[in-house]
């Protein structure tokens, strides 16, 4: 039985409307079946999204919690809260989730013609005051703040474990029940508003025998983590690929007229100034004209001089550099010695993704697998999982930081308005050329003008 058709079948039992409130499903026995589950969880969040139905995973423990966020959908990925139960950590997948989603309507990307964005996009306009107050809490990014409550309620789809389920009491229209038999007694009942699902699923580990061992539940944290954070780093690699792809368009395209007109206008007021030799404000403005066309020029030569745009990530590459991030990342690091290896990797793994080259990042994982052959990763302790822990916060916090420069900066809001205008059918910087062209010309008759006897 592969994904889709466990997906399938989960989600009938759900949207079924004479169903009873509460149901079981048993499934048979198969060792197969636990590859397929991540994969078929992220395609009833998929559906749920769909059918604008809120929805609840409920699981045991943490433990299959960054298989299932990375078999979501990158698209929707944003839509869906991941949070593991320990309060500290969850405040910090909080905030990286949070980061994801505001960077995600400000790219203002062509996922957002999808009618699920459509909604939420109208849901949080609805719900503005909530809305602002998360974004104020992930702006202040204090450590032991906890988020405004029903904040998380702003995410349509919340997969979580059982402890975090019960503290939140999350409203939903469908509640999947993982490893139900593991699952407390009160969240295995029928609830007047919701359709639960209850799975028995032999297929899944016996993740509570490990989970009793305090260092594994670290770990099991700290791989949350490093999933959210990769989710961000793909963000933030794609947002500079967009951003450079489009700032070498426009500079092809708008700076090369900027250019042009820039020294139109330079050589007019210098005219001017010899005219009016005894003006000084005319020498003044002559002078300034004449800098900012230098500035234009070597802009232009420097464009002229730069490499092939960059490629746009499509699905593949972004998948393959999500999951190579997350293996990677120099934030993981043990020691010195690894962090210096990670972050040559991880050097390597942007410069394949910013070029589209999917091939060299699989390089780059040939690499990282050989270098981890034979190798005995050190027990995480109490400091040095704190110390991960530490390193993966102030990077997220980071990465947001980063984020909202980029996002905040005139060319990007240009890019916005591009992007914005092409969905119209129009074609910005084709307008704005057309603009140039006609100041060009105006200035060029000027001089023409200027020059006959």
């Amino acid at each position: 039985m592969d994904a889709a058709t466990l997906a399938r079948h989960w989600c009938a039992q759900l949207a079924r409307r004479d169903a009873a409130p509460y149901s079981e499903a048993t499934l048979t026995p198969g060792s197969e079946l636990a590859s397929e589950l991540p994969g078929a969880l992220a395609l009833v969040a998929a559906e749920a999204l769909a059918q604008d139905v809120r929805l609840n995973i409920v699981v045991a423990d943490d433990e299959p919690l960054p298989e299932i966020s990375n078999a979501l959908d990158l698209a929707l990925r944003p839509l869906c809260l991941v949070l593991p139960a320990a309060e500290h950590v969850g405040r910090i997948a909080f905030r990286a989730t949070l980061a994801l989603l505001k960077s995600r309507l400000t790219r203002a990307g062509d996922e957002l013609s999808l009618p699920v964005w459509q909604r939420l996009q109208q849901d949080l306009q609805r719900r503005e005051a909530l809305w602002r107050a998360s974004l104020a809490w992930l702006a202040r990014d204090l450590e032991q703040e906890p988020w405004p409550d029903r904040t998380p309620t702003l995410f349509p789809v919340r997969i979580l474990p059982a402890a975090l389920a019960q503290r939140l009491t999350l409203p939903a229209d469908w509640i999947l029940l993982l490893d139900a038999h593991r699952l407390p007694a009160e969240l295995r009942q029928a609830t007047p508003t919701s359709r639960t699902l209850a799975l028995a699923a032999p297929f899944v580990s016996a993740g509570a025998l490990r989970l009793a061992d305090a260092a594994t539940r670290r770990r099991l944290e700290l791989e949350v983590l490093a999933q959210e954070l990769a989710e961000l780093e793909l963000e933030l690699a794609t947002t500079q690929a967009e951003l450079a792809a489009f700032s070498l368009r426009y500079g092809r395209k708008i700076g090369a007229r900027l250019a042009q007109l820039d020294e139109l206008q330079a050589r007019l007021a210098e005219r001017l100034a010899t005219e009016r030799w005894h003006d000084a404000e005319a020498a003044k403005a002559s002078r300034c004209r004449r800098a900012q066309a230098e500035r234009s020029r070597r802009e232009q030569e420097k464009m002229c001089e730069a490499p092939p745009a960059p490629v746009v990530p499509d699905a593949s590459l972004k998948q393959s550099f999500r999951r190579l991030a997350q293996q990677i990342h120099p934030d993981r690091a043990t020691s010195e010695s690894d962090r210096a290896w990670r972050t040559q990797l991880m050097s390597e793994a942007n410069r394949a993704y910013r070029a589209g080259d999917l091939a060299a990042l699989e390089e780059v994982r040939a690499l990282w697998l050989e270098g981890e052959k034979g190798r005995t990763r050190p027990r995480l302790g109490d400091t040095r999982a704190d110390d991960q822990l530490g390193r993966l916060r102030r990077r997220i916090a980071q990465i947001g930081r980063e984020l909202e420069g980029l996002y905040g900066s005139p060319l990007y809001e240009l890019f916005v308005a591009t992007r914005q205008a092409q969905r119209q059918g129009r074609d910005l910087l084709q307008e704005m050329a057309e603009r140039l062209d006609v100041q060009i010309a105006a200035a060029q008759a000027a001089l023409a003008d200027g020059d006959r006897p």
